[in-house]
């Protein structure tokens, strides 16, 4: 890849790897030093990676660094209590992408991450299994059964709006 390809690469995919890492993290600060890793990391390997398999090594890279961090903070922080994690939304609620959030928070790593790179991301499947490493037919088993949790939490649509 030359200098040109890689500007190139941080201008089209800089701003796609951020949202997919941020809508994980929930912190600005941490996604940012991520998406800044992963370009560095790319940098540090231009000459051997070819332009058109540039967004999914990104995506790749950035998606490892993010599990890395979140596997050092579940060694040091205690997880919440299982009263905070149960809460459910008031039925008098209104605001359907807060509520969405909050559901996609509680997914397991193994759904939340295939569902976002999917719904959000527009990926195919085998590109999600490239970037998380699951197989594909793993990866739509993940999107189906995030998606039916999703679906349980939220409930009927009449019952939040």
């Amino acid at each position: 890849m030359t200098v040109k390809e890689y500007n190139k690469s941080v201008e089209e995919y800089a701003d796609a790897v951020y949202r997919f890492i941020r809508a994980d993290l929930k912190d600005e600060e941490r996604a940012n030093d991520i998406v800044q890793d992963s370009f560095e990391k790319l940098w540090r390997h231009v000459s051997e990676i070819e332009y058109p398999v540039v967004k999914s090594w990104l995506f790749t890279t950035a998606y490892r660094n993010m599990i890395d961090i979140i596997r050092k903070e579940k060694r040091m922080v205690p997880m919440e209590s299982e009263y905070e994690m149960d809460r459910v939304h008031d039925s008098n609620y209104s605001d359907l992408n807060e509520i969405l959030h909050i559901a996609l928070e509680r997914l397991p790593e193994q759904q939340k991450t295939p569902v976002l790179l999917r719904d959000y991301e527009g990926y195919s499947y085998k590109e999600i299994g490239e970037i998380t490493g699951q197989s594909e037919a793993s990866v739509k088993i993940n999107i189906y059964r995030g998606r039916i949790a999703l679906k349980n939490y939220i409930g009927k649509i009449e019952t939040v709006i």
